[in-house]
């Protein structure tokens, strides 16, 4: 049975990124290669921040992700982004990565890939939002880069 991962926003933004070409390289490869080993979702926040980038990439974007399925948006996965704000796991104004932490662990996706290591592929934050999400009763998905989920190339 394939494993369930949610696409955080900056996969999909270095599928075409022309400055970071490891990064760029290594994304097209494991989309292309690896994605359809597992069961990929995105969410509207993630189609509602790529339709706020530009032409001709928003067009680009959204091709991507048209094919996939979305989880839906809950109440329950707001007010889980809303405790990581308050427990202060996430400022307020990465409220949007809160949200994309909640949306995987409200919809038990066993992955987040993303490549934000600021705020989500940090082992101290998840450290914290491991304990959270246990304490509150959620699942807990793993937040890991494409390069984790690689098989073999």
């Amino acid at each position: 049975m394939a494993n369930n991962i949610y696409l955080e926003t900056s996969v999909i933004g270095a599928y075409l990124d022309k400055g970071e070409s490891f990064r760029r390289d290594l994304t097209i490869r494991w989309w292309e290669h690896e994605l359809r080993n597992y069961r990929a979702f995105v969410s509207p926040l993630v189609e509602r921040e790529l339709e706020r980038t530009r032409d001709p990439y928003r067009r680009s974007y959204l091709a991507l992700i048209r094919d996939l399925p979305q989880v839906e948006m809950t109440e329950e996965a707001a007010i889980l982004a809303e405790g990581y704000l308050s427990r202060g796991i996430f400022q307020r104004k990465y409220l949007g990565d809160a949200l994309h932490v909640a949306l995987a662990s409200f919809h038990k996706m066993d992955y987040l890939v993303t490549w934000n290591f600021g705020h989500l592929a940090n082992v101290h934050r998840q450290a914290r939002i491991k304990l959270f999400n246990t304490t509150a009763g959620f699942f807990v998905p793993e937040i890991v880069t494409p390069e984790f989920l690689v098989s073999e190339w």
